[in-house]
C-alpha cells in the first residue's frame, strides 16, 4: 500500500445538480418544469441524495409547484422522503412568496396595479384547505393600509359579520375595502351566499362612506371578480 487514498467519483446526481443549476442560471425558472424547479429547492434540504424521484412524487401528489409549497405540512409528510426539515423548508419558500406578493401591493394604489393584487390573493389563499376571508383596507388614494384575515372557516363555509368588517374599516380610517376569500373546491364561481353576504356588507358600509370596490374569490382553477361579473350592482341577479 502506498498510503494514498484512491479517488472516488462523486455520485452521478451531483453532475445532474450542476447541469440543472446551469439551466436555471441561463434560462431562469421558465426553462424548467415544475419538478425540476422543486429539485433545486430540495438540493438544499437533502444535500446527499438524488431528489428527482421525490420532486416528481410531490408534483404527482399535489399537482404543481405552487400546490406543493402551499400544501400543509401534515400532507407533505405523507409523501415518502419528506422529513420535518424538508416540509419546513418548503413552507419557508411559501412564506417568502407570500411576503414578496404582499410587497408588490403594499402602500400602492391597487386599482392601478390590479394584476399584482390578484397575484397576491392567489399566492396567499388559492391553495388553502379551508375557507379564509380577508379584507384589504384602502386609504383615499386606494393604497393598501392594512391586509387582515377576518375569519377562518371550514372547507366550504366562512362566517362573516358585516358590521365587524365595517367597524374595522372605521377603526383604520379606511375609505374603501376589497373583500377576498377562497374556495378550497378550486372553483372560484361566487355562490348565492357569497353574493348576499357581499351586498349586506355594502348596505352597512354605504351610509358610513366606506366603498366596497370588489369581492374577489380565488381557487386553484383561477379567480372571479364580483365587480367584473356585475354582481355588485343593485339589480344584478
Amino acid at each position: 500500500m502506498t498510503g494514498k487514498l484512491a479517488a472516488v467519483d462523486p455520485p452521478h446526481h451531483y453532475g445532474h445538480r450542476d447541469r440543472l443549476r446551469a439551466r436555471f442560471r441561463d434560462g431562469g425558472a421558465e426553462a424548467l418544469p415544475d419538478y425540476e424547479l422543486l429539485e433545486l429547492l430540495l438540493f438544499r434540504s437533502i444535500p446527499r441524495r438524488d431528489v428527482k424521484p421525490l420532486a416528481k412524487a410531490l408534483v404527482a401528489r399535489f399537482g404543481s409547484f405552487a400546490e406543493v409549497i402551499a400544501a400543509p405540512p401534515r400532507l407533505l409528510a405523507e409523501v415518502e422522503g419528506v422529513s420535518e426539515a424538508v416540509a419546513l423548508d418548503l413552507k419557508i419558500v411559501a412564506a417568502a412568496g407570500g411576503r414578496l406578493a404582499r410587497g408588490a401591493v403594499a402602500k400602492r394604489p391597487v386599482l392601478a396595479s390590479w394584476s399584482q393584487v390578484l397575484e397576491y390573493c392567489r399566492t396567499v389563499m388559492a391553495f388553502a384547505e379551508r375557507e379564509d376571508f380577508r379584507v384589504l383596507f384602502l386609504d383615499k388614494r386606494n393604497a393598501v393600509i392594512a391586509d387582515e384575515e377576518q375569519q377562518r372557516g371550514t372547507v366550504d363555509h366562512t362566517p362573516v359579520y358585516p358590521r365587524e368588517v365595517v367597524r374595522r374599516a372605521l377603526e383604520l380610517s379606511a375609505s374603501a375595502i376589497i373583500l377576498v376569500h377562497n374556495h378550497p373546491s378550486g372553483d372560484p364561481s361566487p355562490s348565492s351566499a357569497d353574493i348576499r353576504m357581499t351586498r349586506e356588507i355594502m348596505r352597512v358600509a354605504a351610509p358610513l362612506s366606506v366603498t366596497v370596490h370588489d369581492h374577489i374569490i380565488v381557487g386553484r382553477n383561477g379567480h372571479a371578480s364580483m365587480r367584473g361579473l356585475r354582481l355588485l350592482e343593485p339589480d344584478a341577479a
